[in-house]
């Protein structure tokens, strides 16, 4: 049985609460992946890193550690763990799978957005298009898939 829309049908950008869900749903594999980044530098420095350069390296690294996560999913099949639940997906503008370039893009802007108290989520209530400013500055979108009518 075919699927009800053709993946270049144009797809409703997701709303910010599935977005949120996610986001709170993706926390549990980056606190993993943290806690290898954390444990790395107290075994390397033979102390918790409190701060100073190394713990600005630190900084960076689990910023990147989480980067990585976030692009790989996000390229390999347009989600994350946490997006999974939810069906939601990351795509080009067009529809297509997002450039790499694209995903980090996205990466980096909803940083700053999350950094300036979640405003460019929120963005998404005004915006025309519900996007948020990731999805405008990387020229990608989230979207919410149907529910599969097909039988497992």
């Amino acid at each position: 049985m075919a699927s009800r829309t053709s993946p270049t049908a144009p797809r409703r950008a997701a709303l910010v609460g599935w977005r949120l869900l996610a986001l709170s749903y993706d926390l549990f594999p980056v606190f993993g992946l943290w806690f290898l980044v954390a444990a790395t530098f107290v075994a390397i420095h033979r102390d918790a890193v409190t701060g100073g350069a190394l713990g600005l390296l630190e900084f960076a690294a689990l910023w990147a550690v989480t980067g990585v996560y976030a692009v790989m999913s996000w390229r390999r099949g347009g989600q994350t763990l946490g997006m999974r639940p939810w069906r939601l997906r990351v795509v080009g503008g067009d529809g297509s799978p997002a450039t790499v370039t694209a995903l980090w893009l996205r990466y980096a802007v909803g940083g700053v957005s999350l950094l300036a108290a979640g405003l460019g989520f929120w963005w998404a209530w005004l915006d025309r298009d519900r996007l948020t400013w990731h999805d405008r500055a990387s020229r990608t979108r989230m979207v919410r898939e149907p529910v599969s009518r097909e039988p497992a």
